[in-house]
């Protein structure tokens, strides 16, 4: 009996553990199918070097995928800077990497970038925007035209919300709206030759801190190193996939810029 225990204990001993999966969320800027083609090498790499199974997610809008980062529902997340600081603040989720980039917000028209005064100042003109929270699609580039050019988008009626940017570039196209917001890295990505041949880039915002990756801080301090370790050595196909050189680290205080903007935003929703 005492050899038959200690060989149940050597098998319970011998039995692998199963790796912790966890979920990436990442937020929705382009079509769900296409991000999924994107981020599936990424997600197979890291789960090679971290020996966890990491799981992409995302959801059918930017709103849906506020919804879920706000209430913890990802390990780790991709996710704008706007995001970030309301995910840290109400989470604490911790950011860890960052593309080594800035990131600027665009206005897209079928016009000629020699008519951005005339038509931003149009009572007619219709904007579109991915969705009310998209930092440099939406927050500054609305932040922009009102502090700059006196144009307060908010207090107009003609401006609409289509969940993506992809949805954004092809309502213009097709002449939904007259001006829709963007950042450089999606409209570069934009597939519909046909649609985007149509557009022009009539104006660019400032640059603030890209897009990072944050890790919820219920993850262990071992699994947050060995992640970020790996997306800090993630090879140069993948990462250009996602229409990045190189990745970096990053902390909190480096979206410090972007608190300080939300606060300016907030004084001026409640004017």
């Amino acid at each position: 009996m005492k050899n038959i225990a200690i060989g149940l204990v050597l098998c319970a001993l011998s039995v692998p553990v199963a790796a912790e999966k966890l979920t990436l969320g990442v937020v929705p800027q382009q079509s769900p199918l296409k991000m999924f083609k994107v981020w599936k090498p990424i997600t197979k790499y890291l789960s090679e070097k971290t020996g966890h199974e990491i799981i992409f997610k995302t959801e059918k809008s930017i709103a849906e995928f506020e919804k879920t980062l706000y209430s913890g529902g990802y390990d780790l997340a991709y996710m704008n800077p706007y995001h970030f600081v309301v995910a840290n603040r109400k989470q604490d989720y911790q950011a860890a990497v960052r593309a080594d980039k800035m990131i600027r917000g665009i206005l897209v028209s079928k016009n000629e970038k020699d008519s951005f005064n005339k038509i931003i100042k149009s009572k007619t003109t219709r904007y579109l925007f991915p969705s009310p929270n998209a930092f440099a699609a939406t927050l500054l580039t609305k932040f922009e035209l009102l502090t700059k050019y006196g144009v307060d988008i908010n207090k107009q009626d003609s401006y609409q919300y289509v969940n993506s940017h992809d949805s954004v570039y092809s309502g213009i196209a097709r002449s939904t709206g007259d001006i829709g917001g963007g950042i450089q890295r999606t409209y570069a990505n934009f597939g519909k030759k046909k649609d985007k041949n149509q557009l022009n880039i009539i104006y660019t915002t400032d640059a603030y801190p890209s897009h990072p990756v944050a890790f919820k801080p219920s993850l262990s301090t071992e699994l947050q190193s060995n992640l970020k370790e790996a997306f800090l050595n993630i090879p140069d196909e993948l990462i250009a996939r996602l229409s990045i050189k190189k990745i970096i680290p990053s902390n909190n205080e480096e979206f410090d810029a972007i608190r300080d903007l939300e606060s300016k935003l907030a004084v001026i929703e409640r004017k």
